[in-house]
């Protein structure tokens, strides 16, 4: 008397054992419309192929935005049996189910070195989406080709513009990448007191810092100038850190508000 729930970043599947109740897979229903059930292996087996339907509503799939400190989207349904004769002999049946996938996340990647620097993309998100969520250096303002780790910058280039997209693949088009806050640090710890803000609240405060998409799509992007960190003995490598939200456009508007900071320097950069 169990559900097991796979959940996927735009995939749901839910089994339930063959039915202890006596009921057949075609008197079961998916949110009590759709009768899609399948036999698969002892168990009958539900899939919400798609979590952004054109009618915002697969089978009566709901969600939900949970905020607070570790804010959350939640997908819920249920399996319920559904018999039209006139007398049951069986138990009614409501298989209740849920996925949850966390809204924010922190993806760090170790961009370029002070004197030859090496790029190494790595995913450094958690939670359901982990994946699929990745932060790569482009060649170019286009945003068409991704450099190849490991990547090198020589010290003439010190300077010269990087630039960054982070992405999810896979996910529902409903939605979007927002990066909230980036900073650089020495070392690949983000806590690291030595640092360099390049954006806060979705805005850049580092005076060589772009950003050109940002909520709109699967995918945000921004620039700055390349940089070294001052009396880091031993300290090849420039590490950069960014906060991301996957925000679910239908609930909420991604975009955020263009505007400029009025923090002071002094406020951003802490060393």
């Amino acid at each position: 008397d169990f559900v097991m729930v796979s959940c996927f970043p735009n995939l749901i599947i839910a089994n339930v054992p063959e039915c202890p109740y006596g009921w057949e897979v075609n008197q079961l229903s998916l949110g009590g419309v759709c009768y899609s059930g399948i036999n698969s292996h002892g168990y009958f087996r539900f899939a919400i192929p798609d979590l952004t339907p054109k009618n915002n509503s697969y089978c009566g799939t709901q969600s939900e935005y949970v905020g607070g400190k570790e804010p959350k989207y939640v997908f819920y349904n249920s399996i319920v049996s559904n018999d039209t004769s006139l007398t049951i002999r069986n138990q009614p049946v409501n298989y209740s189910f849920s996925c949850s996938y966390k809204a924010s996340y922190l993806v760090n990647s170790a961009v370029f070195s002070q004197r030859v620097a090496t790029v190494y993309i790595n995913n450094g998100s958690v939670g359901s989406f982990r994946s699929q969520l990745s932060m790569n250096v482009f060649t170019n303002s286009k945003f068409l080709y991704a450099k190849d780790a490991p990547y090198t910058i020589d010290t003439s280039d010190i300077g010269s513009e990087v630039f960054i997209g982070i992405e999810a693949k896979g996910l529902s088009s409903r939605f979007k990448v927002v990066i909230n806050n980036c900073w650089a640090t020495p070392s690949p710890q983000s806590t690291d007191k030595k640092r360099w803000t390049l954006i806060i609240n979705s805005c850049s405060v580092d005076n060589t810092a772009t950003i050109f998409e940002n909520g709109k799509d699967s995918r945000s992007m921004f620039k700055f100038n390349s940089f070294r960190f001052q009396l880091m003995e031993k300290v090849s490598t420039v590490w950069l850190h960014c906060q991301v939200q996957i925000c679910d456009s239908e609930k909420r508007t991604c975009q955020p508000v263009s505007k400029r900071s009025v923090l002071t320097s002094e406020s951003l950069h802490m060393w």
